[in-house]
């Protein structure tokens, strides 16, 4: 996907229309962005599901049989602009899921 290095958009912020410039937001780990989310390690600890005796429901025998999940060839992209006027950055609302996205001349994968 070809995108252009600067362009006019709304900046909320301003109140007005801008140029921006365009750039894509750096990838997050699944625990840094979402620390707390259902299933997670962290979650668990928190519930006191982790150590311990007693019955602990799906953590208390180990996997039947292991079993490989399908992965997806691309990833999500969050193209983030930045306003030159005021210098504050905001972002699409849904991330881009492609391959690789080129701003510019540079390739981001």
């Amino acid at each position: 996907m070809k995108l252009p290095e600067k362009t006019q958009r709304h900046c909320p912020y301003c109140g007005k229309h801008t140029s921006h410039k365009v750039s894509v937001a750096k990838q997050r780990g699944r625990s840094a962005a979402r620390p707390l989310s259902r299933g997670s390690a962290a979650r668990e600890k928190a519930r006191g599901l982790r150590r311990g005796i007693g019955n602990l429901g799906k953590r208390s025998k180990p996997p039947v049989k292991s079993w490989k999940r399908k992965t997806k060839t691309t990833k999500r992209m969050t193209i983030t602009y930045t306003c030159e006027e005021c210098g504050k950055t905001h972002q699409i609302k849904k991330a881009i899921r492609s391959g690789r996205i080129e701003i510019g001349q540079k390739v981001v994968k």
